[in-house]
């Protein structure tokens, strides 16, 4: 039986075994498949990257778990998160049933509270989301979009610069 603070010298030399062997095939797949294995582009390429890190630890920590059967799994996540991806780029309709859009919390100044209630965002959270991008005041502002993979950007100035309009491009209002 395992102790929780210390393990015999098979098990430590299997586990470390098992890091290097799964993080060479993850180095080999992120080769194969490119950056986009680790983005986090959309919604799906984040939840790819949390079942991965899942797979990642069952494989370390679970003697019930071979190096090969997290290699499929890793594959065949990246290969779905890879077919996804190539399906938005190609096809109008896969990424229209397929995606969502940003949405728009704020534009020049104002904070559009439909909106906020739409994407189930406070002021509160908004607020801090203007303190960490060093706004000073709401009128510096010109727009708040909530993108799809839950990140808040925030477009500001001191000027009185317009926005450039290709910035808010497929961002719902």
């Amino acid at each position: 039986m395992e102790n929780w603070l210390v393990a015999n010298q098979i098990i430590i030399i299997k586990s470390a075994a098992s890091v290097v062997a799964i993080y060479l095939i993850i180095l080999l797949y992120s080769r194969i498949f490119g950056l986009r294995t680790f983005a986090k582009m959309t919604s799906v390429d984040f939840a790819a990257t949390i079942a991965m890190g899942s797979i990642f630890a069952d494989v370390i920590g679970s003697t019930d778990y071979s190096i090969l059967k997290g290699a499929v799994a890793l594959g065949i996540i990246i290969l779905l998160q890879t077919l996804y991806s190539v399906g938005i780029r190609k096809s109008k309709f896969f990424k229209k049933i397929a995606t969502n859009t940003p949405l728009l919390l704020m534009k020049d100044g104002e904070i559009l509270n439909e909106n906020l209630a739409k994407a189930n965002v406070s002021k509160g959270d908004l607020y801090g989301k203007l303190r960490e991008a060093n706004v000073i005041e709401l009128k510096e502002v010109r727009a708040v979009v909530f993108e799809v993979t839950g990140d808040i950007s925030v477009l500001h100035t001191r000027g009185d610069e317009p926005l450039a309009a290709e910035l808010l491009e497929g961002v719902t209002s």
